[in-house]
C-alpha cells in the first residue's frame, strides 16, 4: 500500500503532463502565426514560399488537431487507467522513454553528420576534412544521371572542378576564382554550362571553380583563405550570397566560424536533435541575429582578401522572379545594412532544372554575363 501511492502520484502527474503539452500544442497552434513563422523559419531553397506557407499551414493545423486529441481524447483515457492501474500508466510513459533512447541510438549507427541530405555516394563525391567539414574528392571523375542527361563532373587533383578528367588548373595564369556551393559548382550542368566556364568563355580568363556542395558562406571563405595564396595572378573573386541558403550559415554541427571569424568546432548535437532540426527547421532570433552578424564579416573578409591580392571582388545575388518580403529582408540584412557591395540577378523563374531547384544552363547563362560584365566595368579606364 505504501509503495501505491507515490506510483499512483506519478501515474497521475504523467495524465497531468499530458493535458499540459495538449494545450501547449493548441497555444503554438493559435499563436505561431504566418509573421512569426516568417521571423523564426527561413526561405527555403528546396521548395516555393507558396509550398512552404502551404506545410506551415498543414503543421499549424495538426498541431491544434493533436493537442485537441491529447485534452479532449487522450488524457481522459489515461486518467481512467491511473486510476484503475497506475502501474500501467507508468508501464506506457515508461516506453515512450525507451522508445526515444533506442531512436538515439539507431541513429548514432547511421552516422548522421552536415551532409546527411547527401547520398554517400552521391556525385561530386565529398570526404570529411576537420577543418572545412567536407571536401570533394579530388583527382577523379564521377557521373551522375540529371534529367536524363548524364553529367560528369571531373576534378582535378586540387579539388577544382575542370573541364575534363586529366585537365589541371593552371595556378601561374591569370584566374577569376569562383567560390560558393552547388549553384556555383554548376550542379546539373555540363562543364561549359557552369557559370565559371562561360564567365571564362565570356573573359577569356582561365576561371578556378573551388565551389564545394553544401557550403555556407564561411566554409567557402575558409577555403578561399587556404587557396588564394597558391594562385599568382588572381583576376577576381567571385562569391555568391542567396538569402534562399542563408540557413546554412547557421549549422553548429560542422566546424563553422564564430564572431571575429574565429574558426569553431562541431557543437556536440544528439542524433534526435539534428533529426529535429531537420524536419522543423525553426531558429531562435538571437541565432538568425548572430548568423547575420557572421555573414556580414565572411563577406566583407572575402572582398577584402581578394582587394589585398590586387583582384577584384565580386559577390553575386541570383534572385528567381520577384523577390519576396522574407527574402526582401534578410537580403537587405545581411548585405545592404552591412554597406557589403553586390551584383543582384534577377533570373526567370521557370530556368531550373527539372524536378530541381538548381539553375539551368539559361539561369548560369545570365549569372555568367552579370559576373562578366561587373569585371569590364572595373577594369574600364
Amino acid at each position: 500500500m505504501t509503495m501505491r501511492r507515490p506510483i499512483a502520484f506519478l501515474a497521475r502527474l504523467c495524465v497531468e503532463l499530458v493535458v499540459v503539452v495538449g494545450m501547449a500544442l493548441v497555444a503554438i497552434a493559435a499563436l505561431a502565426t504566418q509573421a512569426w513563422l516568417d521571423r523564426h523559419f527561413l526561405p527555403s531553397f528546396l521548395f516555393p514560399r507558396r509550398w512552404y506557407v502551404l506545410g506551415e499551414t498543414a503543421c499549424r493545423v495538426a498541431l491544434g488537431i493533436a493537442g485537441v486529441v491529447l485534452v479532449v481524447i487522450v488524457s481522459p483515457r489515461l486518467r481512467r487507467l491511473a486510476a484503475r492501474a497506475p502501474e500501467g500508466t507508468l508501464y506506457v510513459v515508461l516506453a515512450v522513454v525507451l522508445a526515444l533512447g533506442a531512436s538515439e541510438v539507431a541513429l548514432r549507427h547511421l552516422r548522421l553528420r552536415p551532409t546527411e541530405w547527401l547520398v554517400p555516394d552521391e556525385e561530386p563525391r565529398r570526404q570529411l576534412d576537420p577543418r572545412l567539414g567536407w571536401r570533394l574528392v579530388a583527382g577523379r571523375a564521377g557521373h551522375n544521371t540529371i534529367a536524363g542527361r548524364e553529367i560528369e563532373y571531373a576534378i582535378d587533383p586540387e579539388g577544382c572542378r575542370v573541364a575534363h578528367p586529366g585537365d589541371v588548373v593552371d595556378r601561374e595564369r591569370p584566374t577569376i576564382v569562383f567560390i560558393g556551393e552547388s549553384v556555383m559548382f554548376g550542379e546539373g550542368l555540363t562543364w561549359p554550362e557552369s557559370v565559371p566556364a562561360q564567365v571564362s568563355a565570356i573573359t577569356g580568363i582561365q576561371s578556378a571553380n573551388l565551389a564545394v556542395h553544401g557550403f555556407g558562406n564561411d566554409q567557402a571563405y575558409l577555403r578561399l583563405v587556404e587557396e588564394l595564396p597558391r594562385f599568382r595572378q588572381p583576376v577576381a573573386v567571385v562569391s555568391l550570397f542567396m538569402p534562399a541558403l542563408f540557413g546554412r550559415n547557421l549549422d553548429r554541427d560542422r566546424p563553422h566560424l564564430g564572431p571575429g571569424l574565429v574558426w569553431l568546432p562541431p557543437e556536440p548535437q544528439s542524433r534526435l536533435a539534428s533529426l529535429a532540426t531537420m524536419l522543423v527547421p525553426y531558429r531562435s532570433l538571437a541565432t538568425i541575429d548572430r548568423g547575420i552578424a557572421v555573414t556580414r564579416e565572411v563577406l566583407q573578409a572575402t572582398g577584402a582578401l581578394a582587394r589585398a591580392r590586387g583582384a577584384a571582388a565580386v559577390a553575386i545575388v541570383p534572385q528567381f522572379g520577384p523577390e519576396e518580403e522574407p527574402v526582401r529582408i534578410l537580403r537587405r540584412r545581411v548585405l545592404d545594412d552591412a554597406g557589403v557591395p553586390y551584383v543582384s540577378v534577377e533570373i526567370d523563374p521557370a530556368w531550373r532544372l527539372p524536378w530541381d531547384r538548381h539553375p539551368d544552363a539559361r539561369a548560369a547563362h545570365a549569372i555568367a554575363g552579370a559576373i562578366a560584365a561587373q569585371l569590364r566595368a572595373r577594369t574600364q579606364p
